[in-house]
């Protein structure tokens, strides 16, 4: 008899994205099947459907999407490290996000009056 436990020809896909770190719980990885953010070769994929080498996954996520190629399969949470080495991380590098060019107040001239505040709030967008 053999004593090793044998690989499993397949994993789910919300236990590999579990397992490679790209979500912290599985139910969030579930969640984010059932919402449509995440696809298996180009079809949006249940939590249940099986991953298998060479698979492309993409993740949309806020602000950008992560297109990832699953290498090696993995059910159980291990360490970063060794999570890196169960895919490819084909996604393109994200634009550098934009400088605001916000003014400095000078030192020592106390606290932003209220109206300096709205002029700070107004540079940044929030208002």
């Amino acid at each position: 008899m053999n004593a090793l436990p044998t690989a499993s020809a397949t994993v789910r896909i919300d236990a590999w994205l579990w397992s490679i770190r790209a979500y912290k719980t599985r139910s969030a990885a579930t969640a984010a099947c059932r919402a449509g953010h995440v696809r298996l070769n180009g079809n949006p994929a249940k939590a249940s459907q099986q991953v298998v080498p060479g698979d492309t996954i993409r993740l949309r996520q806020p602000g950008y999407e992560r297109i990832l190629e699953v290498r090696r399969l993995i059910a159980k949470r291990v360490g970063a490290e060794a999570a890196s080495h169960c895919y490819t991380d084909h996604t393109p590098e994200r634009p550098p996000m934009p400088a605001l060019g916000l003014p400095q107040r000078d030192r020592g001239t106390g606290r932003p009056t209220k109206k300096d505040r709205r002029d700070m709030e107004r540079l940044r967008g929030l208002k």
